[in-house]
């Protein structure tokens, strides 16, 4: 895999920036001490970071194979991303959900022209790892592994230090990593000292085990409410940029995720799905040090889920 760099960040920006102002920065209303903010992808068009990264990839491809169509294998927001720039391009969008796939996201796949199909977990994830390469006609976008996706995500850097010049932390969701990899990239040379650390749910954490462990490794995945974040293992080809662009890791609870759900809700009225928040969550237990960001990746949670946990209930899936 072509290792990313910050000139190709920044062609990212030139292809999707016309497309998709910068979001919102804003400060978190807390109880602490800690300068903390929050920026809020879940404003994105999608509702998701995603829309960043899949956008450089279709933008970037051979014009002849994107005309056969684009797809991807993911549990809703590359999907949702996929689809979006697909009806935007005017070209055929397919996404390959796990089947436990959330309504709400798989719904919004297909109110953007998409298609669904569902497929089981083990098999999804084998089309993740490359065990199995998907055959569909067309660009294959890989939500995480793909150069365009992390570079088109790393825009997300340059526009933290355009409003934050200072920053010690930024505070990512890990789900495979593309996110918080293409973050680290721009900030490599852009401002070396700040410090990218992955946050995952106790469910599934397979960034904090390999990092211990100075390997990618497999771990248990408990399926939770927390659908954006939390795979079997870390993808092979995430692991070299993973052990240089890393800073550590942070391990939050459910309960502190739903936490933070409440209080971004109750202080902001931001809608945050479970991922968004546990960046949140982590900086909400001592992982912010000095001036923090904390990217709230995605806001797409289902409804009824979300009102169990403003209600105080306490949903694990």
């Amino acid at each position: 895999m072509h290792v990313p760099q910050a000139s190709d960040v920044t062609r990212a920006r030139e292809r999707i920036g016309a497309a998709l102002p910068p979001t919102p920065l804003v400060r978190l209303d807390h109880d602490g001490a800690a300068e903390i903010w929050l920026k809020l992808e879940n404003l994105q068009p999608i509702g998701s970071f995603k829309v960043r990264g899949s956008g450089n990839a279709l933008l970037s491809a051979d014009p002849a194979t994107l005309a056969q169509g684009a797809y991807t294998a993911s549990a809703g927001n590359m999907a949702q991303g996929v689809a979006w720039w697909g009806r935007r391009l005017g070209i055929a969008a397919t996404a390959i959900v796990p089947e436990h796939a959330p309504t709400a996201k798989t719904s919004a796949v297909e109110r953007l022209g998409g298609r669904v199909e569902r497929v089981p977990f083990d098999r999804w994830w084998r089309m993740l790892s490359g065990e199995e390469p998907p055959e569909n006609p067309g660009l294959f976008v890989h939500p995480v592994a793909d150069p365009a996706v992390i570079a088109g995500n790393g825009t997300l850097g340059i526009e933290l230090l355009e409003e934050l010049p200072k920053i010690d932390t930024v505070l990512v969701p890990w789900g495979g990593g593309g996110l918080s990899c293409g973050i680290a990239t721009a900030l490599r040379e852009l401002a070396p000292d700040a410090r990218v650390i992955g946050c995952e749910a106790e469910t599934a954490t397979p960034l904090s085990t390999s990092l211990a462990a100075g390997q990618p490794m497999t771990v248990t995945h408990t399926p939770s409410f927390v659908d954006g974040i939390g795979g079997k293992s870390l993808l092979q080809p995430m692991w070299p940029l993973a052990q240089a662009l890393i800073k550590g890791s942070a391990v939050v609870t459910l309960d502190q995720i739903r936490s933070a759900i409440r209080l971004l809700a109750a202080r902001h009225r931001v809608i945050a799905e479970g991922a968004g928040a546990a960046s949140v969550a982590a900086a909400m237990t001592g992982h912010a040090k000095g001036v923090t960001v904390c990217v709230v990746s995605g806001g797409n949670i289902d409804p009824a889920v979300l009102g169990e946990i403003l209600q105080g209930g306490e949903p694990t899936t």
